[in-house]
């Protein structure tokens, strides 16, 4: 979840960790608590050829028992949850670490940021799949109830899921303090399940053996392969543990984790076991099943809540994890709306919410059911799990400076099954993984070719630049007329004279009483504190450079960040303060720096990027805008 600087309090709200705890209940494991409506039923669906007998069963509930273990428990819980970057989480969060770890001029930088944006890309493929297949799940126990109702279940998900987006303007602030409580309920309601079955069924507890796990994967062999590609859904929402550690904190999301939802999860997991051990017949769709037909119903309802609390904690972190890009310069500028002034990563971002429901509705209608939706689920998941698997070993080895053999033996591990479920997943390409493959791809790009297009327009500009010493040096030697008030100009980090000052001088022959040359930093760290937000020097002749330094999760307002400068000892006031913004044109070249259709689809964005003035929350009536051409 996102935390900006205007979206808090000045003196945040202390919260108990017992609130804290129910809190990220709802928020943070939503998406693997939702896991049990669908994981077994996958694992012995036909395309996987597995045949149904107690020791699969048993080795099938072993492996994911003892997968949550490894996986949530010991890999995010104990050792990622470490990786903090400045107290927030999350792969943006754990780009800039490892960057930061093995610095600029390493041969290991591109690589590193190719990886991390390569999670990122996924991760939106991952927030397009997780609330189609979620609330499709759990709307398919209709067909439990009765197969009449089958005709209703797509229509019925659509209906939900477009209501949900459709809400996201107004933000979660009013309902977000339900999510932890129907979540408890609903935790609660898969343990009491899970052990009414067991209770019945004992036999199933012999699960709690790795041996059977292992005795699984050794005996079936290819069958087994095939089988963790659809086991892995049972891990599905680990990334959110990291995700949202800035929110919550890593106590909260361990207990959370450890007294309520792993516990819950087993349980329920050890009673689908002991129900299929029972009844084989239930495997078609054992989660609606557990307590009989008199349930179904009540469990649709409950199921179908749980499921869009889930997707809305992926929908909030897609617009966190664009904001992010946007800071870190990977996006182009997109009009992001704060719904609350007070609660923690309330934002709403139209342009990604609107394109996010077309996705997730296509997915739906294409896939038309869940079973083919977790072949497209697991691609994404596995691929981005390995690629936090590979940041961590750096932030380990380079940032914490652990031993290579210790760092080896913590990630390692952990990378053979990230590699084995990855592996696994690939196998389904052609049955539906294409579908994340070819959104992260298409996001990648747009990615790589944004960043590639701001570094070319930099280069021009610095080719073309007048260095700003000189030129103040010479312009009063024989200074213009200068007029009441204050000019702010947009200068780009170690720019040379801005081009709107220039403009201005030719055009008008005047200059203002005060100048203050204004520099935006983007630091890889996600939040500046407001002592560190801006850094003034004084040039002479009343003109001031001005730096104002913003985190990856920090809200860019630029009125706030000039109030600053009171402190040192530069006043403006804003109804005599002028903002001068210079407007790009990017014209497309062949034989440049990118292939030309590349160019030209960064001209587009940079055409259809949100406004500086109001992307930095300028009042519109003290812009001027000015446009210059730059050639690619």
């Amino acid at each position: 979840m996102q935390t900006t600087a205007l979206a808090i309090p000045r003196e945040p709200q202390k919260f108990s960790i017992a609130t804290l705890t129910i809190a990220a209940i709802g928020v943070v494991y939503g998406d693997i608590g939702t896991s049990p409506l669908y994981t077994m039923k996958e694992i012995f669906s036909e395309e996987h050829g597995l045949l149904l007998n107690e020791p699969n069963l048993l080795g099938v509930v072993s492996l994911i028992l003892w997968g949550l273990t490894f996986v949530v428990s010991l890999k995010y819980v104990t050792l990622i949850l470490r990786a903090d970057n400045r107290g927030e989480g999350g792969i943006m969060a754990l780009v800039a670490l490892a960057l930061a770890s093995v610095t600029s001029n390493s041969r290991w930088y591109f690589p590193l940021t190719l990886v991390g944006l390569i999670g990122a890309a996924l991760f939106f493929g991952d927030g397009v799949i997780t609330p189609a297949i979620s609330v499709l799940s759990a709307v398919e126990g209709l067909e439990v109830a009765t197969p009449a109702l089958k005709s209703y279940v797509v229509p019925l998900t659509v209906v939900i899921l477009c209501t949900l987006y459709a809400l996201q303007r107004r933000g979660t602030a009013g309902i977000g303090k339900w999510f932890g409580p129907v979540m408890l309920v609903w935790f609660g309601t898969l343990a009491a399940m899970g052990l009414v079955n067991i209770t019945s069924n004992p036999h199933v507890l012999h699960a709690l053996n790795p041996a059977y796990a292992f005795d699984f994967l050794v005996r079936n062999g290819w069958l087994a392969f095939l089988a963790l590609g659809a086991v892995v859904l049972a891990f599905t929402g680990a990334e959110a543990l990291y995700a949202d550690m800035g929110h919550f904190g890593k106590r909260p999301i361990r207990l959370a984790w450890s007294l309520v939802v792993f516990p819950a999860l087993a349980l329920n997991y050890l009673g689908q076991g002991a129900l299929i051990l029972a009844r084989p017949e239930a495997v078609s769709n054992p989660f609606f099943q557990q307590l009989g037909p008199w349930s179904v119903f009540p469990l649709v309802a409950l199921s179908a809540l749980a499921t869009v609390i889930a997707s809305q904690a992926t929908i909030s972190g897609t617009f966190s994890m664009v904001q992010q890009a946007i800071a870190l310069g990977y996006l182009p500028r997109m009009q992001v709306i704060f719904t609350s002034e007070r609660e923690m990563g309330q934002i709403y971002i139209p342009f990604v919410n609107w394109l996010q429901l077309t996705a997730v509705v296509l997915a739906v209608v294409g896939f038309g059911d869940s079973t083919h939706l977790a072949s497209a689920y697991g691609i994404a998941v596995t691929a981005t799990m390995l690629m936090t698997t590979i940041l961590t070993f750096f932030v380990v080895r380079y940032g914490w400076k652990y031993n290579l053999v210790l760092c080896w033996a913590a990630t390692g591990f952990f990378l053979l099954i990230d590699v084995a479920f990855f592996a696994a997943n690939t196998l389904k390409i052609a049955h539906g993984g294409w579908f994340p493959l070819v959104l992260g791809a298409a996001i990648m790009t747009i990615m790589l070719t944004w960043n590639r297009g701001r570094t070319l327009v930099f280069e021009n500009v610095m080719h073309h630049l007048v260095p700003l010493a000189d030129f103040l040096q010479s312009l009063f030697i024989s200074p213009p007329t200068r007029v009441d008030g204050t000019a702010v100009y947009f200068r780009m980090e170690g720019d040379g004279v801005p081009h709107a000052l220039l403009h201005n001088l030719l055009h008008n022959k005047v200059l203002y009483e005060r100048i203050v040359f204004l520099t935006v930093l983007n630091v890889d760290i996600p939040k500046v504190p407001e002592s560190e937000r801006v850094k003034v020097e004084h040039l002479g002749h009343n003109c001031y450079q001005v730096d104002v330094c913003y985190g990856f999760m920090d809200e860019r307002d630029i009125p706030q960040a000039l109030a600053l400068c009171r402190n040192a000892g530069l006043r403006l006031n804003p109804m005599e303060t002028s903002f001068f913004v210079a407007r790009q044109n990017v014209i497309p070249r062949v034989g440049s720096g990118m292939a030309l259709w590349r160019e030209s689809l960064f001209a587009a964005m940079s055409r259809n990027a949100r406004d500086a003035a109001d992307f930095f929350r300028i009042p519109a009536n003290r812009v001027i805008e000015l446009g210059t051409q730059v050639e690619i």
